[in-house]
């Protein structure tokens, strides 16, 4: 069996204290934190809601790959109510929306990985992930350089998104 290594995953989970210069409590996720700090820019937070806010992944695995992340931290998608379910679900469609608008792509995928053994870097703090895709998106540089190319400038999408956020939160 062939086995793929991920270490900038360890990066990204402690990457909240590099982006904002402050630490987390103790037990306090990475998302909660960034949901606390009000400091959207630093923490690439696309969009807020009451129960839930958006944020770009710092480790895509497409340009505009983007999370919908609960603003209570639980790490079991049992323990959510259905208010914030609602919400959660609603978010995707409007992340999904604004993904279109911005981005054009011909598809998505749209999940979770729930605990640790199943892929989840951050497995304390539930999120869903929406990754635009195009057709082509998997081309020889990732299966044959080990390199993912990210064809935007992640605060340049940003922007774009943030905008188009606003335009599909009001339909």
């Amino acid at each position: 069996m062939q086995r793929m290594w991920s270490p900038w995953r360890s990066k990204y989970i402690a990457s909240f204290k590099e982006s904002t210069g402050k630490r987390r409590s103790k037990g306090e996720s990475l998302f909660t934190a960034a949901w606390k700090s009000g400091d959207d820019e630093a923490n690439l937070v696309v969009f807020r809601r009451q129960h839930c806010f958006v944020i770009m992944n710092r480790y895509p695995y497409n340009s505009g790959h983007l999370m919908v992340v609960p603003a209570r931290q639980v790490s079991d998608l049992r323990d959510l109510n259905l208010v914030e379910l609602a919400e959660i679900m609603q978010t995707v469609q409007q992340a999904i929306s604004a993904l279109e608008e911005v981005m054009a792509p011909q598809g998505f995928n749209f999940g979770a990985n729930l605990g640790r053994v199943s892929g989840a870097g951050i497995d304390d703090h539930i999120h869903f992930h929406v990754v635009p895709r195009w057709s082509g998106d998997t081309n020889f540089m990732p299966v044959l350089g080990d390199t993912k190319v990210i064809s935007e400038d992640m605060h340049s999408t940003i922007k774009k998104l943030r905008k188009a956020f606003t335009k599909v939160s009001r339909e």
